[in-house]
């Protein structure tokens, strides 16, 4: 009987750090500068999680911050620019700064731009500045999550397949 409770207080505690594990690797994708592109290196190598649960929880992780993004930025933004006259005239200058250099570029194809933006597993790009890119450019909500959705997806493939090795590109000669 003692043999057959500690089994299963073992496999319990396996599939309490498994599920740790797992919700680390959300939170992880959640973050502002690692985002994804963190988080699937993490999961992989440092919590063996196998890659379809590792590409699944941090794309899921990833997602999540452009929801409320998507949703609450311009409510933010313009309760701080009501209450603080400074950060309303550095956000102006901002945003007519940035929509003046970039807008020719992106506006001729906003959505193809945002998800390629949002894809490429580079640094300062990804949810969170792909979320502010498109509340600065007026693409309406449902849209621009889908959008980030799908550059999200594709942001995971690349990380992943170069995470295990299957994409090198030490081979590329520049």
């Amino acid at each position: 009987m003692n043999l057959i409770f500690l089994k299963k207080t073992a496999e319990d505690g396996i599939i309490l750090k498994r599920m740790f594990e797992e919700l680390k690797t959300i939170f992880i994708a959640m973050s502002p500068v690692v985002e994804l592109r963190g988080a699937i290196p993490v999961a992989l190598f440092q919590y063996g999680l196998n890659p379809w649960a590792a590409f699944f929880f941090s794309v899921i992780g990833n997602i999540i911050p452009a929801f409320f993004l998507l949703l609450y930025l311009e409510k933010v933004v313009d309760f701080l620019s009501s209450k603080n006259n400074f950060f309303k005239k550095i956000i102006n200058w901002f945003f007519e700064k940035t929509k003046k250099k970039h807008s020719d570029k992106f506006n001729r194809s906003k959505e193809l731009a945002l998800m390629l933006f949002v894809a490429v597993p580079l640094p300062l790009t990804g949810v969170w500045t792909g979320s502010v890119c498109a509340f600065l450019f007026d693409i309406p909500f449902p849209q621009s999550l889908l959008i980030i959705f799908s550059g999200v997806i594709i942001a995971g493939t690349i990380v992943s397949l170069l995470s295990l090795g299957i994409i090198n590109f030490n081979n590329f000669a520049l």
